[in-house]
């Protein structure tokens, strides 16, 4: 076996989140979760009571909390809720240095903090290619042309009066995990996997606007233009604009964000997030792709040999380790449960087996319901750690019958000189003492 390409190479990942323990020892937990600078709970007020030596002994039981003998807040101390200030460090994140300037830049989702399989709003990750444009959603409009009978302007007011749908769906930058073809690069599930959220989306079904406009038949592609700086533009095919195509003015039952494209943005269910514009204001009708700047010149794959492959549209079937993960320490031995997202833009999560010894044994997990179409799904596996060391792998499945490919055998196909569409099994390696980084298995 390869760790990292040499054998017995590691890559160590500084300390970023504790998991926290499986058993009754929080005393100890806690005193070590002050020492760990870059742990979530050491950033909390306990933790930096217990570094000036506070006695938080008086708030356990059988004793009465501090928090129990007084009034708390009054309704409505904030009007928009927001998270509490324990959880301060649950957050998007940049990388720094990613791109040339913070209005292109990334923030990525804290997929190691999170439960279940929707996103929240706040920390669902930022993608953009010229700043955040701040739209007046009264001046907003939707421009339906092209090869259609009776071209059409839409308000926001025109849109939301169409019958709605809402849907759950994930959205994954192409380039997630891109940081990853050639070696370990970062230390986090983060930065790793973190250009991914997962959320309930309301909206129109594009081939309703279609309709209405009285689409040419013979039509092939779509154009969706964005109203940024960039004037970003994605072809679309036709088949997916009539099949589950949305346009989208709500996120987990509010209205989008605008770091998520509010007022309006494009969802196209299962393809590499570029492609689902945001601050969507066009959209034209035609018999052939456009290859603009973005399909020609980026979002495309370099092929060994020196090819570019373009429109690869679909995210392939992927899966990742959320806890433990990257930067966590385990603090204790005995039994933990493995947990992790799996997703496809083919369809449904079929099957996830995960292996606690780089992938020479694998077990079956257990799939959290509800499972979507093209949607994240949480999955779960028993543990018992003996304190020795592990590499722990997950490996989805689709209803396709799509199996999540190992490095060896993507870079096989691939080559390592890529960047977009990495889905390759990820691996984490846990040392005796219970800290956890990224390696790579070959």
């Amino acid at each position: 076996m390869s760790v990292n390409g040499t054998p017995g190479r590691i890559v160590p990942a500084p300390e970023h989140h504790v998991v926290l323990p499986s058993s009754a020892a929080r005393r100890g937990f806690l005193r070590r979760a002050a020492a760990l600078s870059g742990g979530a709970f050491a950033a909390g007020t306990a933790g930096a009571a217990l570094a000036q030596g506070a006695d938080l002994s008086r708030n356990l039981p059988p004793n009465v909390p501090d928090w129990s003998k007084s009034l708390g807040a009054p309704v409505l101390a904030s009007p928009y809720g927001v998270p509490s200030k324990h959880e301060a460090r649950v957050q998007r994140r940049e990388s720094p240095g990613l791109t040339r300037t913070p209005h292109s830049s990334v923030s990525f989702t804290p997929l190691q903090n999170l439960f279940g399989i929707i996103t929240p709003s706040g920390l669902h990750f930022e993608r953009h290619h010229a700043g955040l444009p701040e739209i007046d959603p009264y001046q907003h409009r939707l421009m339906v042309h092209g090869l259609v009978r009776e071209p059409r302007i839409y308000t926001m007011d025109d849109l939301i009066r169409f019958p709605s749908v809402s849907r759950v769906h994930f959205i994954e930058c192409g380039a997630n995990s891109g940081m990853e073809w050639g070696n370990v690069a970062v230390p986090t599930v983060q930065y790793s996997h973190g250009m991914l959220g997962c959320s309930e989306f309301t909206g129109v079904l594009l081939s309703t606007l279609l309709d209405e406009a009285g689409y040419d038949r013979k039509a092939k592609y779509i154009l969706a233009e964005g109203a940024d700086g960039a004037g970003l533009t994605r072809t679309v095919s036709m088949e997916m604009a009539l099949d589950d195509v949305l346009v989208v003015y709500g996120q987990n039952g509010e209205m989008l964000r605008p770091e998520q494209g509010y007022p309006l943005r494009l969802l196209v269910p299962g393809v590499q997030g570029v492609s689902s514009v945001k601050w969507l204001r066009r959209i034209e009708v035609g018999d052939q792709p456009w290859n603009t700047r973005e399909e020609a010149l980026h979002y495309v794959d370099l092929m060994p040999g020196g090819k570019h492959r373009q429109y690869t549209w679909i995210q392939e079937a992927k899966s990742v380790i959320t806890s433990p993960s990257g930067g966590q320490v385990i603090l204790d031995k005995g039994y933990h449960e493995i947990t992790g997202l799996a997703w496809s833009g083919r369809g449904k999560i079929r099957r996830v087996d995960v292996s606690t010894d780089g992938g020479r044994n694998w077990r079956t997990a257990r799939l959290q319901e509800p499972v979507h179409t093209k949607a994240l799904t949480r999955f779960r596996i028993d543990w018992n750690w003996d304190g020795g060391p592990a590499l722990l792998q997950s490996r989805c499945i689709d209803n396709t019958g799509f199996v999540q490919p190992n490095y060896r055998q993507l870079r096989a196909v691939r080559g390592t000189r890529s960047i977009y569409h990495n889905n390759a099994i990820q691996t984490w390696r846990i040392d005796p003492s219970g800290e956890v980084s990224n390696v790579q298995v070959l």
